[in-house]
Formats: C-alpha cells, structure tokens, sequence
C-alpha cells in the first residue's frame, strides 16, 4: 500500500479561513459499461478521526475497506454526495466532459456550498467557486481521497444491481471495465444499452455490424482502448 494521503492541502486553506473545503474526484472514467460518478467530501478541520489513517487512493483498497470507510465518511464528514452521468451522455459529450459534468453535480449536491475545491486533475471552468486541480490527488489530499472512496463504493455497489438486470457480462465482478472475460462477452452477445459505444472497443464491434448486419455475433479482434 502507498503513502497515505494527507491534510497538508486542507489545513493550508483553513489557515486562511476557508473551512469548507471539498474534495472530489471521479471513478469509473475507463470503464467500457455504466455511468462515470463523481464524490466530494468535506472533512471538519477540527476534530481526530481515526479512522484517517486508513484513508488511502480508492484503488488501493480492499472492497472491504473501502466499505468501512465509506460507512465513516458519510457519517463524519461536514459534507458528502455522489452523482452520476449516464452512458448516454457520456457517448454523446465525451468522457471528459461527463466526468466533469458528475462532478459538478456531486458538488451541487453537497448539503453544505464549498468555499474550495481541491479536484483529483481536473479542473472545472463551469464553476465559479475557487478551485485547485491536483495532480494524484487522490495520492496526496485526504478529502479526494475520500470522495474517491464514495464515489467508488456507490457506483460498484450499482453495477453489481445492474449485473443481475444485464447477466452474462459479469458487471458484478468487472464493474464494466474490460476484463478478458468481460470482452470475450461482448464477442458472444453484442453489446447491451449499458455500454458505451462511444468507446474504441465498442466503436471496433459495431462498425461491421452496423456494415453487414447478418455478421453480428462473429465480430472478432476486440482489444481494450
């Protein structure tokens, strides 16, 4: 496991009396099915909470893990929400653009309206609130770190609902990104309405499909963006 994210980034702005600081981040940005999310969290500058210290990036922890905290952040964080962009618009206005369209909606779901943002790269020109993109934020500020964390635990824990409504692709397991056994379903039954066609694999399936229909399920050569 990596070095843990910190305060460092927070605690500099509340120096300066900006208490509200939120944190977010996307996941499920490279994933080939289901919407992209986004999570900000606001943690109180005063106070210990204990359970910080297990706080790392999203992906460093175990789905265990990330539930326990996700359970803590809700609980004792000033602030928390998660949003959601769907397949379709993510096909129709890029990935980049509906990552950050779930951001900006996870922000406005915040209970409380940030006086800051420290955003995992990005950053939101939409926006008027004062802002930072950080680079490995998740790696390195213990709010993003956090939004991380919900955003992740929410959006898996709606691809494993979606998996029994689609079955076959594994999305309980894969969670949409494209595994070996995740692709080699789509070779055997086409694509379903939760995936993003707009992406390079999908693109690849449907071109000669959509060229010669009676060859539909004989699509072959898939390989991941």
């Amino acid at each position: 496991m990596g070095t843990p994210p910190t305060s460092l980034l927070e605690r500099s702005l509340w120096r300066h009396g900006l208490r509200l600081v939120a944190g977010v981040d996307e996941v499920g940005r490279g994933s080939l099915a289901g919407p992209v999310a986004a999570g900000a969290v606001i943690l109180p500058p005063e106070g210990h909470l204990p359970w910080l210290a297990d706080v790392r990036d999203s992906k460093e922890l175990t789905a265990t893990a990330r539930a326990r905290l996700a359970l803590c952040i809700r609980e004792d964080a000033l602030a928390s929400a998660v949003a959601f962009i769907s397949v379709r618009t993510i096909d129709r206005l890029g990935i980049a653009e509906a990552a950050r369209q779930a951001m900006l909606k996870a922000i406005g779901d915040l209970p409380e309206r940030p006086q800051h943002l420290l955003i995992d790269a990005f950053r939101l020109p939409a926006c008027s609130l004062a802002q930072a993109p950080i680079a490995d934020g998740d790696a390195r500020s213990l709010s993003i770190a956090c939004a991380s964390i919900i955003a992740k635990v929410t959006r898996d824990r709606l691809m494993e609902g979606l998996g029994r409504l689609y079955p076959g692709y594994g999305f309980g397991r894969n969670k949409g990104y494209g595994t070996p056994q995740h692709l080699e379903a789509l070779r055997r039954l086409g694509p379903c309405n939760l995936h993003r066609r707009s992406f390079a694999p999908l693109r690849n399936m449907l071109a000669p499909r959509e060229a010669c229909p009676e060859r539909s399920r004989r699509v072959a050569g898939l390989v991941p963006a």
